[in-house]
C-alpha cells in the first residue's frame, strides 16, 4: 500500500458532483513544503515552487489550498492560469497576471516602464527584450509587496504563451528577498516528461504529484458515489484511475462501467476522463452544446463576448443553465471550465464544421478595433481552404505582435497566414518570411522546415537569397557550421547584382562567420573585394568590413588608418534608444533583429588588434551601454565579457571578475548558451591554476563540446598568460603560438608579446625574433603608446647591455602614457628580472618592487608572485597588502558593495544585476553590519580599491 502522504486530494470540487465534503486527503508533505515557503516570504525571503502531475491528479486543488491559507495568513493573491487556445497571443497570461498591478508602474525605471507598456500595447515603440520585460514584472511584483507577502498562482503553465513563460521563469529566477511567492502548476502527463523548451525546468523546488493512496482513494470513491456499488466494480474504478483524484470523481458516472461491462482500456486516464465530460457533453441539449462549443474555442472567457455569439449562432442566453447544472461550466464574472479536459473534450467531440462556423461567429462578436488580432485567429480557424483575405489580416496581426515583443506569437500568425495563402509566389513569400520570425523567435529547427516550404516557390532572385541566408545563419546559430562562411559568401555574390547595402552587410556577416567558425577567411577576405562601393558617406560597418579586407588581403599597415576611422564613426554614431516613442518595427520579412548586431563584437577586437586602448574602451563602454538601454539580453552578456576584458588590461581584476560573473548570471537567467571563457580570461591573468583544465577544453580542438575559431584563439591567449604567470615558458611559447595561427587580429596581436617572453625565457630565441619583427610591424602602423611600448618591451628580452636598458626604459616609458596598467607593471617586472640579473640589486628593487605592488593591488597573483620571488633574491622582502577587508562579504555582496560605493542607487544596482530593489536594500542590510558600518557614505573606504 503506498503511503498516504504521498497522494492527495482537496474536495472543494465535489459539490460540483452533488457531495458535501470538503478538504484535504493527504498530502501531508506537499503541504509542509507550501507552508514553508510561505512562512519564507512572511518574514521577506521570496520563493519559487513547481507542481508537475497528470491532468486530474490534484495540482489545482493544491494551489488553492496554497491561495487560501496566504489569504488567512495574510498574503495578497494574485491568480491566472494558461488556455491552450491563447498560446498565440504573446503576453496574454502575463496580462491578465499584471493587469491589477500596472499601479505600480511609475515605480520602475523609465525603461522598464517602456518595454512593459509595448509589450501590453499600451505605447508605441520598438519590440522590447521579453527579460526586460522581466525586469519590470519583478519590479512590480516588489511593488506589491511593499507592505504585504504576496503569492502568485499560475495554474495549467504549460499552456502559457512563450512570451508570458519566458518572462515568469526570469523572474522566479531573479527572486530573492521580496516576500513574494510564485507557484505554477504544470501539466506532465506521467509527472516527468519535459519538453525540450520547458523554461520551468530547474526551478525548485519542485512538486511531482502521484496518485492517491488505496485508502484515500477509496475514501475519495465513497464520498462521490453514495450508494451501494458491487465489489468489483469499485476495485475495478480504483484500478483503472490509478489514484487520480478527478478520474476518481468522474469514472462512475459511465454506466457501462458501473454495470461491470466494460472491457479493459489502456488510454491514459486523462483521456478516459475526457472522454467522460465529452459523454457527459454530448448527453445535453443541441443549444446547450453549441453554447460549450463557443465557450471551448474562445479563451478569454469573456461572458458578454460569449453572449454575442450564442446570438450571432443562433442561440438563446439561457440555454447555458444545463451545462452549469451538469457542472461542467460555471458563468460568473468569468466563463470557467471545471476542468481544462472539459474543454479539450467539447472542442475534439464538435465535428470540423461546428468548430469553424463557432471561430466563424467568435471573429465576428470580436470587435475588430481593440481585439483585430483576436479576430484575425478566429478569422483564421473558420477557414475552410485557403483565404487571402485573412491570410493578409494574419500578416498584419504578426506586425503587431512583434512590435510587441511577441516573436512566437508574431511567427505563429505568419505560418497560419502562409497555410491560408492560394496563390504560390504569395504563400512562398510567406514562408520565407514566416522562417525568418520563427528564427528569431528561437525556433530554428521549424525555421528550416518552413524555408523547405518556401523553396518549393517561386521565389525570385532576392527570395532566393534571402533564404540561403537565412540557411547559413541557422547553421552558423546551432552547429557553428563550418559551411557558413562559404554559404554567406554566396549569398553576398548574389546580392551585389541586386543592392550595395545589402551585399557588404552580407560579405561582413561571412567574415565574422569565417573569423568564429576559424576557416575561409582569406576566401572570403578575397571575394569581398569585389564588394559594391557605396553611393554617400560609409557606415561603420562598411569601414569595418573594407578595413578588415584590406588587413587580410594587402597588408596590417595598409589596414589601420580604414579601421581607425572604422571605430573613429562608431563611437560617433548614435545609439538605438528604447524611449524613442515612434521607434520603427521592423516588417516581419526583414531578417531577424539581432542578427545585425552580431559582428558587434568584433570592433572591440579591432580595437585590440590595432593597440587603441581608448578605442577599445569606449567600444566595449559603447556596447554593454546599448545593450543595456535596449534591454538586448541576448548580446549583452557577450558586450560584458569584452568589457571586462578592457578592465583586465587596464589592471581592475575583481571589477573584470564582476563583469563576467554578470554575464553568466544573465545567461543563467534567460537559459541562453554561457560564453566560457569570460571568467576564464579574468582567471588566467589571476595566474588561477583551477583554469588549466577549462582551458584545456578549448585546447583539444576536437571532440564533442570544443570549441573553435575566435574562441579557440582565445582560449590559447589565456593559457598563454596563464602559463607564463606562473613561469611555465615552454607552455606559454607553445599556448601563444597556436593563438598566433588564428587570423582573428585582437588575440593575435595579444598573443605575440605572450610568445617572445615565452619563447625567449625557453631557448627559443630565433622563433622569438621572428615574433618580434611580426610585433613591430603592427605596433609602427598603429603608431599608439600601447603598441609601441610592447614591442620595445618584447625587443628588450632579446637585447643586450645598453640595448636592452634603453628598451625596457622605452616601454616603462610608453606604457606609462596609456592606461594598459597590466602590461605597464609586467613592464617594471621584466626590467626589474633583468636588472637583478644584471647585478644591479638597487635598482632592479625599485622596478621589482613596482611590479610587486601594482600586479598584488590588481589581483594578478601569479605575477604579483614572480615579483615577490625576484625581490627577496634582491634581498628584499615584499610588502605585505594592507588593503582593506571584505572577506566576510560574498562576491555577490561585494559585487552589490562595488556598484553602490561608487555612487549608484538601490534601483540602479538592481537595473545592472537584474534584482530588485528590495533585493538590494536586503543584501546593504546584511552588507554593513559585516563590515562595522552604517552608510552607504563609509562603502567607499571599507572595500578594496
Amino acid at each position: 500500500m503506498r503511503d498516504n502522504r504521498l497522494g492527495a486530494a482537496f474536495l472543494p470540487l465535489l459539490p460540483w458532483a452533488g457531495v458535501s465534503l470538503t478538504g484535504f486527503l493527504g498530502r501531508r508533505d506537499e503541504r509542509e513544503v507550501v507552508a514553508r515557503l510561505l512562512s519564507d516570504a512572511r518574514r521577506g525571503r521570496s520563493g519559487v515552487l513547481v507542481v508537475r502531475g497528470e491532468a486530474g491528479i490534484g495540482k489545482t486543488a493544491l494551489l488553492e489550498q496554497a491561495r487560501d491559507e496566504a489569504i488567512a495568513g495574510g498574503f495578497q493573491a494574485i491568480e491566472c492560469a494558461g488556455i491552450e487556445a491563447e498560446t498565440q497571443f504573446a503576453f496574454a497570461g502575463l496580462q491578465r497576471l499584471c493587469a491589477d498591478r500596472l499601479g505600480g508602474l511609475p515605480e520602475l525605471p523609465d525603461v522598464q516602464q517602456v518595454a512593459l507598456g509595448v509589450a501590453f500595447g499600451l505605447r508605441a515603440g520598438a519590440p522590447p527584450d521579453r527579460f526586460l520585460v522581466g525586469l519590470a514584472v519583478l519590479g512590480l511584483l516588489a511593488e506589491a509587496a511593499a507592505g504585504q507577502p504576496l503569492i502568485t498562482l499560475v495554474d495549467d503553465a504549460q499552456w502559457l504563451d512563450q512570451a508570458s513563460a519566458d518572462v515568469l521563469a526570469f523572474v522566479a529566477r531573479r527572486l530573492e528577498a521580496e516576500g513574494v511567492l510564485i507557484v505554477f502548476a504544470i501539466r506532465s502527463e506521467d509527472g516527468s516528461d519535459l519538453a525540450p523548451d520547458d523554461p520551468f525546468v530547474g526551478l525548485v523546488p519542485e512538486l511531482r504529484l502521484t496518485g492517491l493512496g488505496e485508502t484515500d482513494a477509496r475514501t475519495l470513491l465513497g464520498a462521490s458515489v453514495q450508494a451501494p456499488m458491487d465489489g468489483d466494480v469499485r476495485d475495478r474504478i480504483l484500478a483503472e484511475a490509478r489514484g487520480n483524484p478527478l478520474a476518481l470523481l468522474e469514472l462512475p458516472s459511465s454506466a457501462a462501467l458501473a454495470g461491470g461491462f466494460g472491457l479493459p482500456n489502456t488510454q491514459l486516464v486523462p483521456r478516459r476522463v475526457e472522454e467522460g465530460f465529452r459523454r457527459r457533453s454530448g448527453d445535453l441539449p443541441r443549444e446547450t452544446q453549441s453554447m460549450l462549443l463557443l465557450a471551448a474555442a474562445d479563451p478569454t472567457g469573456d461572458v458578454a463576448l460569449l453572449q454575442r455569439a450564442a446570438a450571432l449562432f443562433g442561440v438563446a442566453p439561457e440555454a447555458v443553465e444545463p451545462a452549469e447544472a451538469s457542472g461542467l461550466l460555471d458563468v460568473g464574472s468569468r466563463v470557467r471550465f471545471r476542468h481544462p479536459l472539459v474543454r479539450s473534450a467539447v472542442y475534439r467531440a464538435a465535428t470540423p464544421g461546428d468548430r469553424r462556423r463557432a471561430h466563424g461567429v467568435l471573429a465576428d462578436a470580436t470587435d475588430p478595433i481593440a481585439h483585430a488580432d483576436r479576430r484575425a485567429w478566429h478569422r483564421a480557424q473558420a477557414v475552410l481552404g485557403t483565404d487571402e483575405a485573412v491570410a493578409s489580416e494574419l500578416e498584419r496581426s504578426a506586425g503587431r505582435t512583434r512590435a510587441r515583443g511577441g516573436l512566437a506569437a508574431a511567427a505563429a500568425f505568419l505560418e497560419r497566414s502562409m497555410e491560408l495563402t492560394p496563390d504560390a509566389a504569395r504563400r512562398a513569400e510567406r514562408a520565407l518570411a514566416a522562417a525568418y520570425a520563427k528564427h528569431d523567435a528561437g525556433a530554428s529547427e521549424v525555421a528550416l522546415e518552413l524555408l523547405s516550404e518556401a523553396s518549393v516557390g517561386p521565389l525570385d532572385t532576392l527570395q532566393r537569397a534571402r533564404r540561403d541566408l537565412l540557411r547559413a545563419r541557422i547553421g552558423l546559430h546551432l552547429t557553428n557550421d563550418p559551411d557558413a562562411p562559404r554559404m554567406l559568401l554566396e549569398v553576398a555574390e548574389t546580392f551585389t547584382v541586386l543592392g550595395a547595402r545589402q551585399a557588404r552587410e552580407t560579405y561582413l556577416s561571412a567574415l565574422d562567420a569565417a573569423l568564429v567558425v576559424g576557416t575561409g577567411v582569406m576566401e572570403v577576405a578575397r571575394a569581398a573585394r569585389a564588394a559594391p562601393a557605396l553611393v554617400g558617406p560609409p557606415s561603420a560597418a562598411d569601414l569595418l568590413l573594407d578595413g578588415l579586407v584590406t588587413a587580410f588581403t594587402t597588408g596590417f599597415g595598409e589596414a589601420v588608418p580604414i579601421l581607425r576611422r572604422a571605430l573613429a564613426a562608431l563611437r560617433e554614431e548614435r545609439p538605438p534608444s528604447p524611449l524613442d516613442a515612434g521607434a520603427s518595427v521592423e516588417a516581419p520579412t526583414a531578417p531577424a533583429s539581432n542578427e545585425g548586431r552580431r559582428w558587434l563584437w568584433l570592433p572591440s577586437g579591432v580595437a585590440a588588434g590595432v593597440f587603441d586602448e581608448e578605442s577599445m574602451f569606449d567600444v566595449a563602454s559603447r556596447n554593454v551601454r546599448i545593450a543595456r538601454d535596449t534591454g538586448s539580453l541576448s548580446i549583452l552578456p557577450a558586450a560584458l565579457v569584452g568589457l571586462s576584458a578592457v578592465t583586465v588590461l587596464r589592471g581592475d581584476l575583481a571589477r573584470a571578475a564582476e563583469l563576467a560573473d554578470a554575464s553568466a548570471a544573465i545567461t543563467r537567467a534567460t537559459g541562453a548558451v554561457p560564453l566560457r571563457y569570460g571568467r576564464i580570461f579574468v582567471a588566467a591573468w589571476q595566474g588561477d591554476g583551477e583554469a588549466i583544465d577549462e582551458l584545456r577544453l578549448g585546447e583539444a580542438g576536437d571532440g564533442a563540446g570544443t570549441v573553435v575559431g575566435a574562441e579557440l584563439s582565445l582560449a590559447h591567449y589565456a593559457n598563454a598568460v596563464l602559463r607564463n604567470g606562473l613561469g611555465e615558458y615552454g607552455a606559454a611559447a607553445d599556448a601563444a603560438a597556436r593563438a598566433c595561427l588564428s587570423d582573428e587580429l585582437s588575440n593575435t596581436s595579444l598573443a605575440l608579446p605572450e610568445f617572445i617572453e615565452g619563447a625567449t625565457r625557453s631557448d627559443q630565441s630565433a622563433l622569438a625574433m621572428s615574433a618580434l619583427a611580426a610585433l613591430r610591424e603592427r605596433a609602427e602602423a598603429s603608431g599608439t603608446e600601447w603598441g609601441l611600448g610592447l614591442a620595445a618591451g618584447s625587443g628588450a628580452l632579446l637585447a643586450h647591455g645598453a640595448e636592452a636598458d634603453a628598451l625596457y626604459r622605452e616601454a616603462i616609458d610608453r606604457l606609462s602614457r596609456g592606461r594598459m596598467v597590466l602590461h605597464l607593471a609586467r613592464a617594471h617586472l621584466v626590467y626589474g628580472e633583468w636588472l637583478r640579473r644584471e647585478g644591479r640589486r638597487l635598482d632592479a628593487r625599485k622596478q621589482l618592487r613596482i611590479a610587486h605592488d601594482t600586479l598584488a593591488d590588481s589581483g594578478a597573483v601569479a605575477f604579483a608572485a614572480r615579483a615577490a620571488r625576484e625581490l627577496r633574491a634582491t634581498g628584499e622582502q615584499p610588502r605585505a597588502r594592507s588593503a582593506p577587508s571584505s572577506g566576510a562579504l560574498t562576491e555577490h555582496e561585494l559585487q552589490i558593495a562595488r556598484l553602490v560605493a561608487a555612487g549608484a542607487t538601490s534601483r540602479e544596482v538592481g537595473a545592472q544585476l537584474f534584482l530588485s530593489t528590495r533585493t538590494i536594500e536586503a543584501h546593504l542590510r546584511n552588507i554593513f553590519p559585516k563590515l562595522g558600518i552604517t552608510s552607504r557614505r563609509q562603502l567607499r573606504d571599507h572595500l578594496p580599491q
